[in-house]
């Protein structure tokens, strides 16, 4: 495993603060399917990588594949990005919270 992919699997361990079983019982509630954009059905993309990311979290990190850390770029990059957009109203019932648990990050905690 590279340097780069090492640091790779911190910075996404670092992101994600809920634990696996904190997003599978968040990705089975109203408000987590009720956010996100659809990519042609009815799962949004975030709660299609909610799901990648509870495997990706129970899985091995020797076990990784190019795809695995390909997709664990993209949720770094949409948690800085989503974190970055914080609204300046009520956070905690927000869509904008909604949208970040179903990447594994809550902003409250």
């Amino acid at each position: 495993m590279s340097k780069n992919d090492k640091s790779v699997i911190e910075e996404f361990f670092d992101v994600i603060n809920m634990t696996p079983k904190e997003i599978d019982s968040w990705l089975d509630t109203e408000e987590s399917q009720s956010v996100g954009q659809k990519d042609g059905n009815d799962e949004s993309i975030g709660h299609k990588s909610g799901k990648r990311i509870v495997e990706l979290l129970q899985k091995e990190k020797s076990d990784y594949t190019d795809d695995d850390l390909a997709h664990m770029k993209k949720v770094i990059s949409y948690v800085h990005r989503h974190t970055a957009q914080k609204p300046s109203s009520d956070i905690e019932n927000s869509r904008w919270r909604y949208s970040l648990k179903n990447w594994g990050h809550d902003p409250l905690k």
